[in-house]
């Protein structure tokens, strides 16, 4: 192998490299499923990184639209590309919004929903959209109620001449979705076609998705993911004799199926179906478990995505989980995403996870999100990474709920009642998730570490990913957490990260047509070392040539400028370990 130490630096340039202050062109590419990952046309595993945008579409104040307008969507497009290199987001749609009325959709907001799409596929981005749903409906709570929900048109409602709403002594919206026998009964006839409401779904899914594919050009279009036909399903109510796991196989995977269908008549049979299990099959409550995630469906393949989301609810509850997440919280949780995808012969994405920002167990949630990154990049915690780095599985996909720039400026009025005008968090039973909000002077500012949001990710690898983790180093109030540190195998390349952010990967390489790109946050101006004789830095991406073999790259910040002699240990650290470390 050739070997190369690149070093990059805003004032610098050593050994061959490149770098460039033009800002990076990002063409959409059109993503398909291959084995556990999505690859791009060049045959490059694709990683999806952002959040979903935004749960404005859980509100009446702008018509169920994500956005105000069109200038909004971009601004949120813009701030969220500049403050945290994401390059994808999940575009919620509400049904409320398609066909308020039964028939034929509503152009007008299929119009609004495609501009503000747009702005974001013409930032770069790659769009999963999403038929969103949250205790089926708002229009089945009264204007009084504790509680709303969001998805399905009040018609939808009228035709069920459902039972007054109640939840009982309920302290979380969500025990509605078991407790609250409107919803449970609505939920239920969706899925038994009641009334043929779940016809209505599919034609109105079938009507929407024939208007994007027309009304976006074919380089917008192909920067549409798939669809994900179906937020957070869960049954209602069960059958008699039936359990979670059956319901999964003969009522929910049927459905899908059928969905998939749609899709395929609405032109967009090159697209994946990203779907999801039974909401509770990987709840970390026992008494909240609902065992599923496909388990007797068989393999889906890669017309599918295995879509879930994760949700830490004994943090969540404040009772369960008293103390803070720490090294390694998520291994086993995202390690089972994993493998269900394995198992199903397809790729995974997790596209809801996070933790509340203000309320009692906010106090949690540096380390909590910082955990499930660190998941979501590996498998391994940081304790035992650099002994086991073969173990890191895939990287995993993801979009963080929410990024939401209306956060604490919202005006709804809950379940239409004006006397019940909510404007703080989320509005929306009482939520607060955004990692972003618009200050006084209307700028779009974080609201959680930049370090811990704007991260170093392997976006597109030419070739096959063995092994990726990052450090880095984001914080809990005023302490730096540290979770993985360089073993004293290898003090050359300890000392020359010291206590700056870093990132290594390990990787297989082919000679695709496209070179091998990681996202480098803003401020960071790397020291790479690497195998490969050329290392290019083009506006927040860092390229390697690609090339088959067996590649490394280790991504740091020192706080000095290294030596040559120093930077020559570091490779011979990581020449002798990377060959025998992903064996």
């Amino acid at each position: 192998m050739r070997m190369l130490v690149a070093l990059l630096t805003a004032v610098a340039m050593t050994s061959g490299v490149v770098a460039s202050a033009v800002a990076e062109d990002v063409p959409q590419h059109r993503l398909t499923v291959r084995g556990s990952a999505f690859v791009d046309e060049y045959g490059r595993e694709v990683v999806l990184r952002g959040f979903n945008v935004s749960g404005e579409t859980k509100l009446a104040e702008n018509g169920f639209l994500p956005f105000a307008n069109a200038v909004d969507a971009r601004r949120s497009a813009q701030s969220m590309r500049a403050l945290t290199g994401a390059n994808a987001v999940r575009f919620p749609i509400a049904w409320a919004g398609t066909q308020p009325v039964r028939g034929p959709v509503n152009t007008q907001y299929l119009a609004a929903l495609t501009d503000q799409m747009k702005a974001f596929l013409e930032e770069g981005f790659t769009i999963l959209p999403d038929f969103h749903q949250d205790l089926f409906s708002r229009y089945l709570f009264n204007r009084g109620s504790w509680y709303t929900g969001d998805g399905a048109p009040q018609w939808v409602v009228d035709l069920g001449g459902y039972p007054a709403e109640s939840c009982g002594i309920c302290a979380h919206w969500g025990q509605n979705i078991t407790q609250n026998g409107a919803v449970q009964d609505a939920t239920k006839d969706f899925w038994h076609n009641a009334r043929g409401v779940q016809d209505e779904f599919v034609g109105m899914a079938i009507q929407t998705m024939s208007y994007l594919r027309t009304n976006l050009s074919a380089a917008q279009f192909a920067g549409i993911a798939g669809m994900d036909p179906y937020n957070e399903p869960f049954a209602g109510r069960y059958d008699s004799g039936q359990d979670s796991k059956a319901w999964e196989q003969n009522v929910l995977w049927p459905f899908f199926q059928r969905f998939r269908a749609a899709m395929d008549s609405a032109g967009w049979q090159d697209k994946p179906a990203f779907v999801e299990p039974n909401m509770f099959w990987n709840a970390n409550i026992s008494f909240q478990l609902h065992p599923g995630g496909f388990q007797d469906t068989g393999v889906m393949g890669p017309r599918y995505v295995f879509n879930t989301h994760f949700y830490d609810q004994l943090a969540q509850s404040g009772v369960f989980m008293p103390g803070k997440a720490g090294d390694g919280q998520y291994s086993a949780s995202f390690g089972t995403v994993r493998d269900r995808a394995t198992a199903l012969g397809t790729t995974a994405i997790v596209t809801e996870f996070g933790h509340p920002m203000t309320g009692y167990t906010s106090d949690k949630t540096p380390t909590v999100d910082k955990a499930m990154y660190q998941a979501l990049d590996s498998r391994v915690s940081g304790a035992n990474w650099w002994r086991t780095p073969a173990q890191s599985g895939p990287v995993l996909s993801a979009t963080q709920w929410q990024w939401d720039i209306y956060n604490g400026r919202h005006h709804e009025l809950m379940n239409d009642n004006p006397d019940k005008i909510k404007t703080d968090g989320d509005a929306w039973n009482g939520e607060d998730f955004s990692s972003a909000r618009t200050a006084d002077d209307g700028t779009v500012q974080l609201r959680q570490d930049a370090r811990l949001l704007d991260r170093l990710y392997p976006a597109a690898v030419a070739g096959h990913t063995l092994a990726f983790t990052y450090e880095d180093r984001s914080r809990d109030g005023s302490q730096t957490l540290t979770w993985n540190r360089i073993p004293s195998t290898m003090p050359a390349t300890a000392a020359l990260t010291g206590t700056g952010r870093y990132g290594v990967l390990v990787w297989q390489g082919t000679d695709a047509g496209a070179p091998t790109e990681l996202h480098v946050p803003a401020g960071m101006t790397p020291t790479v070392v690497t195998d490969l004789a050329s290392a290019t830095r083009v506006g927040d991406r860092l390229r390697l040539p690609a090339t088959p073999g067996l590649h490394y790259a280790l991504i740091a910040e020192p706080a000095a400028a290294p030596t040559a002699a120093q930077l020559a240990a570091v490779r011979a650290e990581l020449a002798a370990w990377a060959p025998t470390a992903v064996r």
